[in-house]
């Protein structure tokens, strides 16, 4: 499966559960996670999306220790098995 269809796949998996879920394409912080899943009253979830064969850059793993830093716990790397 490509990386795209797993993310669509996530998406709606994450959609399903109650989630408002934002794919982040454009943003002034190159390397941030793929998605963010909002639900009222609970902590945002910030996920990257990883096929089998992809890893994750230097960057991608700069700015998940960053957003760790702010305090977001959740923050999650899925990957296609």
């Amino acid at each position: 499966m490509s990386e795209s269809k797993f993310q669509r796949q996530v998406i709606k998996e994450y959609e399903a559960k109650g989630y408002y879920v934002i794919k982040l394409v454009r943003t002034n912080k190159n390397g941030i996670m793929d998605l963010l899943a909002l639900k009222p009253k609970e902590e945002p979830i910030f996920i990257e999306v990883k096929g089998e064969k992809t890893v994750q850059t230097p960057l991608q793993k700069y700015r998940e220790s960053e957003l760790k830093k702010f305090g977001f716990s959740r923050v999650l790397l899925l990957r296609e098995s």
